[in-house]
């Protein structure tokens, strides 16, 4: 599954170029299974061999990033906190968590989304909570636009440095974000437990 994902990035690019580049990374910033580090590295590649320009590349990547994160965050604006509200219980978030969120990314949203965006996966979906959260549109669009430039230009040049093998540095980051997953799930797992500990000592 993920080689044939893998041949349609790198097939959609090689035939379409920046705009192929743009499109896919807005799917990819709207939550939608498709990898960053593929595009980017496929993308350096091909400045590599003089078939796209650095700066072509990387405005289409961020570009594509922001309108895809806009695409979450109206989501999560519009839809996500209606749902939550709703059936959120089945997931022990509540009205008065939902407004600890409001308040926390009103404080500190800027930090939470730069350092989100700068991360493996959770920079896919951190528009979705910053939306529920209501975090205010342009102040998102900003600090959202600044943390995907050292993503997308790292990953550009590490592209155009290795040339033909940018395959083999794509599953060296599948492996970081094997390690990203099993952070989150360990969160998850001492938020859990933390909580039944806390219901049991009530």
């Amino acid at each position: 599954m993920l080689n044939r994902l893998v041949d349609w990035v790198t097939n959609l690019i090689g035939d379409h170029g920046v705009p192929a580049v743009f499109f896919l990374m807005v799917l990819e910033s709207a939550c939608l299974p498709v990898p960053s580090e593929v595009i980017m590295l496929f993308a350096g590649y091909l400045v590599s061999i003089d078939q796209m320009s650095l700066g072509a590349a990387v405005t289409a990547g961020v570009a594509g990033n922001i309108v895809g994160s806009w695409i979450a965050w109206g989501v999560g604006m519009t839809g996500g906190r209606v749902l939550l509200e709703r059936h959120g219980r089945w997931l022990h978030i509540t009205p008065a968590r939902l407004d600890e969120a409001d308040r926390l990314f009103e404080r500190r949203g800027e930090r939470i989304v730069l350092i989100a965006r700068c991360l493996p996966i959770i920079r896919t979906f951190i528009s979705l909570p910053a939306g529920i959260a209501r975090m205010p549109f342009w102040r998102f669009t900003i600090y959202t636009a600044i943390g995907c430039v050292p993503w997308v230009l790292g990953l550009t040049l590490i592209g155009m440095q290795v040339g033909a093998h940018w395959d083999e540095w794509h599953k060296r980051f599948e492996f970081l974000d094997y390690l990203v997953i099993a952070a989150i799930l360990a969160a998850i797992a001492y938020l859990v437990l933390r909580r039944r500990r806390g219901t049991a000592h009530a």
